[in-house]
Order: C-alpha cells, then structure tokens, then sequence
C-alpha cells in the first residue's frame, strides 16, 4: 500500500511542474469529491517547498499516511539525518495550540509504530504561512514537547537549525518500506474503520493484524453461508486479554455496512459509557471531516447514523420487547456477551422497571429470541471476554449455550476452541459434551495475540500476577516491562498528577482512575461518587474542566471499561488491602467499612482493580494514600501492607 500521495527526491521535486505534482495528488485522493480548499492548499504547499528546498537534497512525501489515528500528515520531508513532519495552516498569522498538538501527535505515532523511526531524530514542524518568525528552544522540540514554528518565509532555517551532517544519513529506501505497527485506542479504531479504513491498516501489522484479519474472514464466510442457505448461525468469539475483540467486532459490523446495507449490521454493548464514547466520538469525527472536505453536516445528521452503528444492548432488548416483529438488523455484534443478564436478574429488571410480571427468559435467551424472528436467516456474533465480570446477575456464556440447547436447536454454532478448553468459560462437562456433539469447532474464532499495549504486552501478565500475590514472578514481570512501560508508586497525589503531565505529550490522554468502593479517598478530592459524563471525560480537550487532563473527576472501572487512556494514575481505595499477607476485602456502609465475605463479591472486587490496572497504554502511578489517626475510617493498616507490597516488588516511588 502507498503511503503517500506523493513522493519523490527534492531534486525531483524542485524540478517537476507544479501541475504533475497536483496532478499526481489529485489522482491518489480516495475521495472522489475533492474540494476547491484542498486543491488550493496544496499548491499553496508547493509553492513554500519550492522556494524553501532550494540547496537541500532528500526526499519529500506529500499526504503521508498515519494509519493509527486514521488521518495524513500534509509533508514528510528527510534531509539527511532528520526527519521533518510538516502541519501547514495556510493564511494563518497564529500558531494554532490544536496544530500544535496534532503534529506532535503525528510525530509521536511514528516514532512509537513505525519501525524505521524509532531511532532516528524527528522535528515535528508547524508552518503557519502569514505568522511571525520564532525562534523555539530546540532540546523541547528533540523530545516533542513543543514543535517548531515556521512561516513561509524560514522553513529553510528550521531545516539548518536541526540537521546534523556529521552524522549518518538516514537510508530512505528503508525508511519508507520499513513496517508500520500500530495499535489504536478502540476510539481511534472506531472512527477509522467508519471512515472505511481495513483492519489491516489501523492495526499492527504482525501477527495481531493477521489473527484480526482471519477472525473476520472466518465469519464473513459463516454470514454468506447463512444467507445463501437460509439459515440461522451464532458465532463465539474468545481471546486473550487486549487481543482486540471489540475492535474485531467493529470491524465485522463496518465490513457487513459496506457488504450490504439491507443487513443493518450493528455493534450491541451492555457497556454504557463505551457506547457513548464511540457514538460521540464518530459523531465528532463526522462533522470535522465533513468540514474539511467543504460540505455541512449537523451533528444532529451525524449522530442518527452513529447512533445506528451502535447500539446499547438493552436499548435493542426493550425496543423488541414492544415489537414482537422481527428486527430490521439481520447481523448483529455483541460485544462482552457473557455479561447479558440471567433469568433472575432480567425478571427483577423487567418488574422493577418496565411493569412485567413473570419474565421467563434470561437475556441470551431473548435476544436468540428476537433474531430468531426472521424466517429466512440472521447471524449474531457474540464476543465473549474473561476475567474482567465485575457486576452481579452476569450471566456468563454457559446461559447462550442452555438457550440454543433447550428453544433453538435449529442454529448453526460456530465457537472458538478455547471455549472447552477454560473453565472461565464452561464449566459444565455435560454443555461442553453438548457443544461438540451440535456445534463447530473454529480456530481462527480465538483471538490468540494481544495487541493492547504497544508498550509491553507483558501488563496484563504482571497484573494478574500481582493480584495473586506471587511476590517474585512480579518483580521478574516488573523488571522486564519497567523500561517499556513506566509504572511508580506515591503517597503523594500532587506527585502523581505532576508525573502524569510531565510524561505525557501532545493529545495523549491523562486522568486518574479508581474503584467505585473506594469511597475513602474523599479526603483526597477524590469522589467516586460523583458520576462523570464517559463523552467529556475520554473526549475533551485540555480546556475543558470535565475531561481526564484536569485530574479533577475521577473514572471508575463501569467508566473505562472497554476503554483506555496514554497514561493513568491509579488511586487505591482502602476497600481492597492486605494484611497478614492476604486480601482483604471490604465495602463503605453509611459511616464504616463492612468485610465482604461473599467469594463471588470478593471476585468481582479483585476484577475491578485488574481493570484499572490495564486501562492505561503507556505507563501509570499508583496512588497509594497514608492513613489517618484522626480519622477511623483511614487507619494505616488499610494502606501500609499494601504499599509495602508494592515497594516489594521493585517499584520505583517518585
């Protein structure tokens, strides 16, 4: 695949025609709408590089292609031993704080996925033709901090400013066919497959990519046979933790949209705010690129198709409740579908909520149900994670298994073979037996390859392993990832919130995060109980006093989810500690704290924190407050074994 528009030496480029290059853009550009706007900017940036290449030589890309955040950088231009990623803002006499951050942001991507720039030295550039001359510090713009700032007039004194020809030149022929890696928030993600971007662009492309690519293959195969034959099929999709099932899911839904409107394929989550972070954010996204394309759109307009593309799942479930037709959806995505509720804890809602006496079915039950309505044929897909069930009434897919065994036998059953292979997932000899004996076994339905944390892919490791308390194979996992991805412990929270600014650049996402039992960290400004919005809080920007960057609300393990931030503080509540060299687990009850005996409440506490622990990408600090003589509800035994455990294992306090 092409990376860029256009491409060539500077030698070339200074002698070619204006109008070849522009010829050359105009005939790459995937949108066959292109804009009077975006024709005149790049003649404006063809122009610039005319006149501020002279006397250099290199290679220049016009368009370069940034998979992960599913968007192009204007200019790449190498000379000699540098690379320079070019933002142009043409007609602009500011240097605009957004522009700043997305060229870092595209200069950071390269540098962490793209394997022939993780080593050599890259100068994000922000060209804003009508500005003043400035003259930055040069040490912030080496460790991307800031970026350069050029008018039409001095580029070619940033270019000598940073190029060093002592030493060796960067060998372009590599550097342009070396592989690129990326691994996308699943909000990043969301938007560039709805911009019509493969999964084999916007992922990494080693054996993440192709696990991803095979899963999605295998059942686009299991839906064209239902629809040829007429039949019924469900599939049981499993995979390690940060294998990307929910990006496997968006992706099958996005390809069966583009296979076939008439499917009204949809993604389905029972999690709230993820469903309300990707409906914003492709809403958001909709908009801005409609902009720039020079046409309007209303976010009214662009919200109807996101809200259509995703879909809470009980919103689905009680919309067919009133209907008893079959649903306009013929392919549907359910994503952590071991969560859908059982029989008790649906009836209790249906009471509760909606006036239903003696509700029968458990929710995989129903929502077999509600697709079993089409006569001819439907395909639901259903992603079933593990280790991660923090809520009572989940029903867990052995409830699938006892829906399609006892109403719908007549459904064709695709599963992954790590389904028999875990108890995490049945734990019933008789349904295992059942499932062989009436479904198919399918390989490439296993996601076996994480691809969560680019940083080191050893995290979830090391967190399960902290959580079991097997004090040395943590300080072996701690060792091995402490240089990829930094982890530090404090007691002080204003370390904590000045270590996450400092480490993170550009638009890369801070916040702090807890569980919602800890409800003792008040003290501390921080409130578990005061309910963010998911949108603002993963969505913002820095301005916004309701986004993560103002480390004022904190998000709980129901906020994040799903979702993941660049760099996370970790508050530990006292509700979950050691003493005597063991958990101890416990709840806030009007003005004490009650021991949780249950082992499966305890298990779901457990899970909380395995969740905060894995929600950042890059790096975290744990938070981990002192206790308090004056107060009862903070003695230092709630926090002291705890921290000391955490030293223990090796961890660096700041």
């Amino acid at each position: 695949m092409e990376r860029s528009y256009y491409s060539d030496t500077i030698k070339n480029f200074l002698q070619e025609a204006e109008s070849s290059i522009l010829g050359k853009l105009t005939a790459n550009h995937s949108n066959s709408s292109l804009s009077e706007l975006q024709i005149n900017a790049w003649k404006k940036q063809i122009q610039v590089l005319k006149n501020q290449l002279q006397n250099f030589d290199g290679k220049i890309y016009f368009e370069f292609t940034i998979p992960r955040m599913g968007k192009r950088v204007d200019n790449i231009i190498i000379i000699h031993d540098t690379a320079f990623i070019l933002e142009f803002k043409i007609g602009y006499s500011n240097y605009d704080k957004n522009a700043i951050e997305q060229v870092i942001d595209y200069t950071i991507d390269l540098k962490n996925f793209h394997e022939g720039s993780h080593n050599i030295k890259l100068i994000p550039i922000l060209l804003a033709t009508n500005a003043n001359e400035i003259i930055e510090i040069s040490d912030n713009v080496i460790k991307h901090k800031t970026a350069a700032k050029a008018n039409q007039n001095n580029l070619k004194d940033i270019f000598n400013q940073y190029v060093d020809f002592s030493k060796p030149a960067i060998d372009t022929k590599n550097w342009e066919n070396s592989i690129y890696k990326p691994t996308p928030t699943i909000v990043e993600a969301a938007q560039a497959l709805y911009k019509g971007h493969n999964v084999k662009e916007i992922t990494r492309s080693d054996a993440g990519a192709i696990n991803l690519s095979k899963t999605s293959n295998r059942i686009n195969a299991i839906i064209e046979n239902s629809k040829s034959k007429k039949v019924k099929s469900i599939c049981f999709v499993t995979g390690v933790p940060g294998a990307g099932k929910t990006l496997a899911g968006l992706n099958i839904a996005v390809e069966r949209m583009k296979t076939d409107v008439d499917e009204h394929a949809v993604f389905l989550s029972g999690n709230g705010p993820l469903v309300e972070v990707l409906r914003e954010a492709l809403t958001r996204d909709e908009v801005e690129t409609a902009k720039e394309n020079g046409y309007k759109l209303t976010k009214k307009d662009a919200a109807i198709k996101a809200n259509t593309f995703i879909q809470n799942i009980h919103h689905f479930r009680d919309d067919n409740i009133v209907s008893k037709q079959a649903p306009v959806e013929k392919v549907i995505v359910f994503d952590e579908a071991q969560r859908a509720w059982t029989k008790h804890q649906l009836a209790s809602f249906m009471k509760r909520k909606k006036g239903i006496e003696n509700f029968d079915m458990s929710e995989p039950e129903f929502l077999i149900n509600i697709m079993d309505r089409h006569r001819d044929w439907s395909t639901i897909v259903c992603l079933i994670g593990g280790g991660q069930e923090i809520n009572t009434g989940e029903a867990g897919i052995e409830e699938w298994i006892r829906a399609l065994k006892f109403r719908f036998q007549d459904w064709h059953i695709h599963y992954s073979n790590s389904i028999l292979e875990s108890d995490n997932y049945l734990k019933s000899e008789e349904t295992k037996n059942w499932l062989i004996k009436y479904g198919t076994s399918e390989p490439d339905l296993h996601l076996a390859v994480s691809v969560r944390s680019f940083r080191s892919e050893r995290v979830s490791e090391f967190v399960h392993a902290l959580l079991n308390l097997d004090k040395e194979k943590t300080k072996n996992l701690y060792s091995s990832i402490r240089n990829q991805f930094p982890i530090v412990l404090t007691r002080d929270l204003s370390k904590a919130k000045e270590w996450l600014k400092n480490k993170a650049k550009g638009s890369e996402r801070i916040g702090i995060i807890s569980s919602s039992g800890a409800r003792r960290l008040r003290p501390f400004g921080i409130d578990v109980k005061n309910e963010i919005y998911a949108p603002y809080w993963f969505l913002n920007d820095k301005t916004d006093i309701r986004s993560s960057y103002f480390l004022e609300d904190v998000a709980t393990e129901f906020d994040i989810q799903g979702l993941e931030i660049d760099w996370a503080c970790v508050a530990w509540g006292a509700n979950f500690y050691i003493d005597n060299g063991e958990w101890n687990y416990q709840s806030f009850k009007g003005t004490k704290w009650q021991h949780i005996n249950k082992e499966i409440e305890k298990e779901y506490l457990k899970n909380t924190y395995r969740v905060l622990l894995t929600r950042s990408r890059q790096g975290m600090v744990i938070f981990l407050p002192s206790g308090s003589k004056a107060d009862h509800t903070r003695p230092n035994k709630f926090y002291d074994q705890t921290y000391k455990y955490l030293k223990g294992i090796g961890i660096d306090e700041i």
